[in-house]
């Protein structure tokens, strides 16, 4: 499967990056089938061939979420963006959870009966 990605080059803390064609299988900086254009995001330009880039969407390739937001925002693809970076939540433990459900019963078992006898005073008196 063809995918559209970026591929790193630049000196140090100087980044920039090639929009490439490529297998999804290799690494991101070995053969790619063809070079789509260029960004550099420290003076944020950007040089896509958009006309390429349709041909190969329409063929079947697919875009990763970093190029995909960036096809967007050059107003190439008329899509809304993906969240690029997928933040994974740390699991709670079954048992720490198990702990608080049971502390929240027991408080509110505590309210219900501190109301109710309440009630029953007032309606007494």
């Amino acid at each position: 499967m063809l995918t559209i990605r970026l591929n790193r080059t630049g000196k140090k803390n100087r980044a920039s990056f090639r929009v490439v064609l490529q297998e999804k299988t290799k690494a991101p900086n070995h053969r790619h089938v063809e070079v789509l254009g260029s960004y550099d995001p420290h003076s944020k330009t950007t040089v896509l061939k958009g006309e390429r880039i349709l041909y190969w969407i329409g063929m079947g390739a697919q875009a990763s979420d970093s190029v995909h937001n960036l096809l967007v925002r050059q107003g190439i693809l008329k899509d809304a963006k993906k969240r690029a970076i997928k933040m994974v939540k740390p699991a709670v433990k079954e048992e720490v959870k198990e702990d608080i459900v049971a502390e929240a019963k027991e408080e509110k078992t505590v309210e219900v009966a501190e109301v109710a006898a309440v009630e029953a005073e007032a309606k007494a008196e």
